[in-house]
């Protein structure tokens, strides 16, 4: 299996459009992956500046960036991706699987069907949002085994018309598949090897031509969870070994620091929803 591109090729950057929500109430209150601690305290000015920061640097790199607004008693709705998935001007709002986070559900759906994606509506099945469905071209993946049913790619199917590839998660660290993964542009990905099973693996062989394999130690700072253009790719500056393979592929890494927000085990696309046309 060749994990890295065998050759640079020109990488072209393409205006995205992002749905975000303020970290006004962020905080550590219950924990419901490996990374939550509710006995260690949450700096949430320290929060919002690495928020403002993200949003400021997809406004800079030519994105629109729509926000949400946040609502008390919803610490974890800073994490837009999870909200929904939208694709083609669809929008298919999340179903979570803990308590905690079940009342995001209904505040997504609301700003869906205020803000024209007709039809917008909860998924029957428990899948949580963009942080297991994941756009990759004509295909979408499907991570499952976790927070979301392996049973949701059938609705997803059904939702956007696009064919599913399923991906099973074997590694609680790596709760979402966003965690695990990033698509990079329609033929390149980095992934974290060790947090998929064998038919995982094959499964993204076979989809991507050029696959980026990240070390443990940059998938423990959640490098993968990453927002890309096709050029320029948003990740956790603490990532420094994957920042090196993309510049090497020909991207163009763009190192921001989501420290406080990984207390909750989230980073940058845990922050953002794509809001694709």
């Amino acid at each position: 299996m060749t994990l890295m591109p065998v050759a640079t090729r020109p990488r072209t950057a393409l205006a995205r459009t992002y749905l975000m929500c303020p970290p006004e109430y962020f905080a550590v209150t219950y924990a419901i992956n490996p990374w939550m601690n509710p006995a260690e305290p949450v700096d949430r000015d320290r929060a919002l500046a690495q928020w403002q920061d993200l949003r400021d640097t997809f406004v800079r790199l030519g994105h629109t960036v729509h926000t949400i607004t946040p609502e008390p008693g919803l610490p974890d709705m800073v994490f837009a991706a999870n909200g929904g998935t939208v694709i083609g001007g669809r929008a298919l709002g999340a179903r979570f699987r803990y308590p905690e986070r079940q009342q995001e559900a209904d505040a997504y759906l609301r700003w869906f069907q205020q803000n024209g994606f007709a039809g917008a509506a909860l998924s029957r099945q428990v899948h949580e949002g963009e942080g297991d469905i994941v756009f990759a071209g004509g295909t979408v993946l499907a991570g499952y085994g976790f927070r979301t049913d392996e049973a949701a790619a059938a609705e997803v199917t059904s939702a956007f018309g696009l064919p599913v590839i399923s991906l099973r998660l074997t590694d609680p660290r790596f709760y979402h598949l966003d965690t695990a993964l990033a698509v990079l542009d329609d033929t390149t990905a980095a992934f974290y090897p060790a947090a998929f099973d064998a038919a995982g693996r094959a499964a993204l062989a076979s989809r991507f031509p050029e696959l980026i394999e990240a070390s443990e130690a940059d998938a423990a700072v959640l490098g993968l969870n990453a927002v890309s253009d096709g050029r320029h790719v948003v990740l956790p500056v603490q990532a420094a070994g994957l920042t090196a393979k993309l510049a090497a592929a020909g991207f163009e890494p763009v190192p921001v620091d989501m420290s406080e927000l990984r207390k909750a085990g989230g980073g940058p696309k845990c922050c953002t929803l794509e809001l694709r046309s």
